[in-house]
């Protein structure tokens, strides 16, 4: 899968959380130019920023801002630079992480908050379908059992973002189901994001990211 054209230049932020390697394999994969990378410049000014995430909202949190990757994502979609979340570093981009009791600040780009799955069986961990919404660029292309793997225990349960400026696009929020609904997916501006692993989903997963490539 190879785009027309030079490459665009996609970074990986590489701030201690996440599977970046797999994540650089599947972006060049899908016709990227990768670069692993925690460099302020670097990351500011790649087409694209992809922000992985593993493991617990709050150290995620602490490792995002330790490597100033809140000020610089702040920062690209202040530009209208693209940034894209996966898995934990998803969830950091909403109001706030609750794990164990405890609340942890995120990075309030969206409002909501990331609190434990309501299943029976938790974490929820394989290959789920996603109801992703009309018009959807993110999953464009995809049919609708196309299957994505997914690994992970906290969700966003309740989206209550609406946008009431008709000349603005409301976000695209597609959701799968575990126990109950939760947000799998959301398309918003300059900001995509997934709470499933793309870079581990095969074939749906490279097609996607060529879709968000193929908007840099």
């Amino acid at each position: 899968m190879e785009l027309s054209g030079s490459a665009r230049k996609v970074v990986v932020f590489d701030y201690g959380f996440g599977n970046v390697r797999s994540a650089e394999r599947a972006l060049a994969r899908a016709g990227a130019d990768v670069e692993i990378t925690r460099d302020f410049d670097r990351a500011m000014n790649a087409d694209g920023l992809l922000v992985p995430g593993v493991g617990a909202f709050a150290a995620c949190m602490r490792g995002l801002r330790d490597a100033r990757g809140d000020w610089i994502i702040d920062r690209r979609l202040s530009g209208g630079r693209p940034v894209m979340g996966i898995c934990v570093g998803m969830q950091i981009l909403f109001a706030r992480g609750i794990e164990h009791g405890v609340q942890t600040e995120g990075l309030d780009e969206w409002p909501g908050s990331v609190e434990p799955l309501q299943a029976e069986v938790v974490p929820h961990m394989g290959w789920n379908t996603v109801d992703a919404p009309a018009g959807s660029r993110l999953f464009a292309g995809l049919d609708a059992d196309a299957r994505f793997y997914f690994v992970h225990s906290y969700a966003v349960q309740d989206w209550s973002l609406e946008t009431h400026n008709p000349s603005l696009r409301a976000p695209l929020v597609s959701w799968s189901t575990h126990g109950k609904p939760f947000v799998a997916a959301v398309e918003n501006g300059a900001l995509w994001a997934t709470q499933f692993h793309p870079e581990k989903s095969g074939d749906a997963g490279a097609q996607l990211l060529t879709n968000w490539i193929g908007t840099l």
